[in-house]
């Protein structure tokens, strides 16, 4: 089973806003996000995926590629340029990001569910989950 990994969507003001931002990069064929460390677990992350929060709710993951050194002594997350929804899950912010088993790695939402979170004010959306409505 592999590893997968949990980031937060800075700068992402809903989670449209985050799947545009990743489909903008199509044509490169990839994303590639810098962090200070390589994670030591890095073998067991080939197959797993990078889970985005917003909000304080994972809301999808897009398949990690692979590692790379970006030559100034960092290196870069490579993931694949699209976003799979999935079912919200309450996540606290954290900085960086932070491995997640695959035990507790919420569900792809399947072809035809919809998760009104998406299209939610995030005003409103934080409100309702500090209120555990949602």
């Amino acid at each position: 089973m592999p590893l997968h990994m949990t980031k937060i969507a800075f700068g992402a003001t809903s989670p449209a806003d985050l799947k545009a931002r990743l489909t903008h990069y199509a044509e490169a064929g990839e994303v590639r996000l810098t962090t200070r460390y390589l994670p030591k677990r890095v073998e067991e992350m080939t197959g797993g995926s990078l889970y985005w929060i917003h909000a304080h709710t994972i809301i999808g993951r897009s398949p990690i590629l692979g590692f790379m050194e970006n030559g100034q002594g960092r290196h870069w997350i490579r993931i694949e340029p699209y976003l799979i929804p999935v079912r919200g899950v309450p996540k606290r912010a954290h900085q960086g990001w932070r491995y997640l088993e695959e035990k507790d790695a919420p569900p792809d939402l399947g072809d035809g569910e919809a998760d009104a979170r998406d299209v939610m004010p995030s005003k409103m959306l934080g409100d309702l989950m500090k209120m555990g409505l949602v």
